[in-house]
């Protein structure tokens, strides 16, 4: 009884305007228009990921590495209540345990619940798909506990090409079934693609390169950002401090590069993995997603990025030069 009623309470102070902030109307609305749409956590508020969950008319497909919110899962639950065809696989992998409690609430209540194929060490990506028509790419699990003092972010994509590929993937990973990863230049899949895309991503830019990652240890790429900072393009990094990350953040520093790291979860804790290349330039380009920059993340776990051209790639860069700006920096 309390956990069936814990997610409508919850859901009805973030209607009244309690709880987190909000960026949008509590509506069962996508917003209007064909651009990406950035979310930027904890600044926007989850009102808007809530907003998104309830709008599907026909279909809901959803991988997610790990899924603690009561109110999310409540929205799945009235999702699939008012006859939309709502699929969530769960990794079981790593976070069988942490997903259990949510795999058995949703399948209890109608919801089409599976645990992803143990072909992939992990299944990291977090994703869900609207009616075939909209996917959201992010680099954050939907895990409450976690949301107001966790850096991360999602982007609404609507390249028609994108959700295809999304959804041709998703079809297979919930069919167990081995799958290619489907043409659509500016998606970014893992396990392997990952590395190479992102290794060019970094090997393109010619003033400068923003990261932000919960980790860095995957060898080509802190050389990759160590031959940046060589070749003259301005490096930046924010991260939080863990002792493993320790040697990359001397690596970039001692090739001049900068790298700005937090404690803990003061004032936050980086969990969004970001690379901005050339910000302010007709060169711009910004990824973010669920790779973290690791091997295991870029070689052997099921993720899912998304780069972004122009002017829709500034508001990523822009998140992590506010965060270079807060954080302590490293000295060797």
């Amino acid at each position: 009884m309390i956990r069936r009623l814990l997610p409508l309470l919850l859901l009805l102070a973030l209607l009244s305007g309690c709880g987190h902030a909000v960026v949008t109307a509590q509506l069962p609305t996508l917003p209007s228009g064909s651009a990406d749409v950035v979310l930027v956590e904890p600044d926007a508020g989850y009102g808007a990921l809530y907003s998104w969950l309830s709008a599907p008319r026909s279909t809901l497909d959803m991988t997610m590495y790990e899924l603690v919110d009561p109110v999310a899962e409540h929205i799945l639950v009235a999702d699939a209540a008012r006859g939309v065809r709502v699929r969530v696989l769960l990794d079981q992998q790593l976070e069988r345990a942490a997903n259990t409690p949510a795999y058995g609430y949703l399948r209890a209540h109608g919801v089409a619940v599976a645990w992803a194929s143990d072909r992939y060490a992990a299944t990291h990506q977090k994703t869900f798909v609207l009616d075939g028509r909209d996917a959201v790419v992010m680099s954050l699990n939907l895990t409450s506990r976690y949301y107001p003092t966790t850096r991360d972010v999602a982007v609404l994509d609507r390249s028609a090409a994108d959700v295809a590929a999304i959804e041709q993937v998703f079809g297979a990973d919930w069919s167990g079934h081995g799958v290619g990863t489907p043409a659509a230049s500016d998606l970014v899949w893992s396990p392997r693609q990952s590395s190479a895309d992102l290794l060019a991503l970094v090997a393109s830019a010619r003033q400068s390169v923003w990261v932000e990652s919960e980790e860095l240890s995957d060898p080509p790429m802190v050389a990759a950002l160590v031959s940046a900072a060589h070749r003259g393009v301005a490096v930046h990094v924010a991260m939080t401090y863990q002792k493993d990350w320790a040697a990359g953040f001397d690596a970039v520093v001692r090739a001049g590069g900068s790298v700005r790291y937090f404690q803990g979860e003061k004032p936050l804790y980086i969990h969004a993995k970001i690379i901005a290349v050339d910000p302010g330039t007709a060169a711009a380009r910004s990824f973010a997603g669920s790779e973290n920059l690791s091997a295991a993340s870029l070689l052997h776990d099921r993720e899912l990025g998304i780069v972004l051209v122009g002017d829709a790639a500034e508001p990523l860069a822009t998140v992590v030069e506010q965060d270079c700006a807060t954080g302590r920096t490293w000295r060797l």
